[in-house]
């Protein structure tokens, strides 16, 4: 089983500088996938890691676990450098894409992992059977994988990356392939898992999982890291911007001439109104245009700065301005 940890003050997770550059095609030119990239994580915090699609998450991973050797940088497991296989031995790992075997039964693949592990056949036996319970395939212990969905296999792959009770568990996108039941689910198994005191770190393209269940995110766009810190320091605290709903004017087109008008303003006809963004500090004006011009006021609310609008302002803005 795995061993307890004798500094707490020992991040669990480092990367520290980290290139991995490829060599691709005939010429085998050079292509960056992770470029500098620093990340630290400490004993019972839970991080997303996220990005578009190609923006190095899953390589940067792979060099944490050993499986890819870096350029560059260093990748470290609770100190010690991430090949050291004490060191690995502490962390549970689910790919992106889990395969196994598929003449195995779930029971067979649990217990051969146990036995990498080392654990002994009692302990095999135990695990076994509370960590299928625990993902919901328990009625599907001894059935062929040829037979599972993609969900299927997904909670397979989450239960033997539990096996030997890790204390870090490095997850490449859980919660693909699960339909709302089953990433509600996994949810609150990670919830459970950071009850507990474990470390989590994992990727996602769901951005709300990654709000609701992390202290810090790190977000990467073509291997550089944009943001990362504290959720709580990366969201504007105080509410910025406010939204107004209105309903369609008898003068319409003088009505969004006037609200065009307003300091930064961002106005939208919709199918039964307008919809208007604006900074809080512009709302007494919009709300003097409301009563000069007689519009229907519906709503007036502030807008929480969400991981979403964060990932929207940094990676994919940034991908904009490049591409631009």
């Amino acid at each position: 089983m795995a061993e307890s940890t004798p500094d707490s003050a020992v991040p669990v997770l480092q990367l520290q500088h980290l290139h991995k550059t490829f060599r691709v095609g005939f010429w085998a030119k050079k292509v960056p996938a992770v470029r500098d990239v620093s990340v630290t994580l400490q004993a019972g915090e839970s991080l997303g890691y996220l990005g578009p699609t190609g923006s190095g998450k899953t390589t940067s991973i792979k060099c944490l676990l050993g499986l890819v050797v870096p350029t560059g940088g260093q990748a470290r497991l609770f100190g010690r450098p991430a090949t050291d296989p004490h060191a690995r031995a502490r962390v549970g790992y689910l790919p992106e894409s889990p395969y196994f075997y598929d003449y195995l039964t779930p029971t067979e693949v649990l217990d051969y992992v146990g036995k990498l592990y080392g654990l002994s056949a009692a302990d095999r036996s135990r695990r076994t059977r509370e960590l299928l319970g625990l993902v919901g395939l328990d009625e599907a212990a001894r059935r062929p994988l040829r037979g599972f969905s993609k969900g299927m296999l997904q909670r397979v792959g989450i239960a033997q990356s539990l096996v030997a009770d890790p204390q870090l568990l490095i997850w490449d996108e859980p919660l693909s392939g699960l339909d709302p039941m089953g990433r509600k689910e996994v949810r609150d198994l990670m919830v459970e898992l950071r009850r507990q005191g474990k470390s989590l770190f994992f990727s996602s393209h769901v951005l709300g999982d990654i709000e609701a269940l992390c202290d810090a995110v790190c977000i990467l766009d073509r291997g550089v890291a944009v943001a990362q810190g504290k959720l709580s320091e990366l969201l504007r605290p105080d509410a910025l911007e406010s939204e107004a709903v209105l309903g369609l004017p008898a003068d319409l087109d003088g009505a969004l001439q006037a609200l065009q008008a307003l300091p930064e303003a961002a106005v939208n006809r919709t199918a039964t109104g307008v919809r208007v963004v604006l900074p809080t500090a512009a709302v007494p004006a919009l709300c003097r245009i409301v009563a000069d011009l007689s519009l229907d006021l519906r709503e007036l609310s502030a807008r929480r700065d969400s991981l979403e609008e964060l990932f929207l302002r940094k990676a994919v803005a940034r991908g904009a301005e490049a591409a631009g």
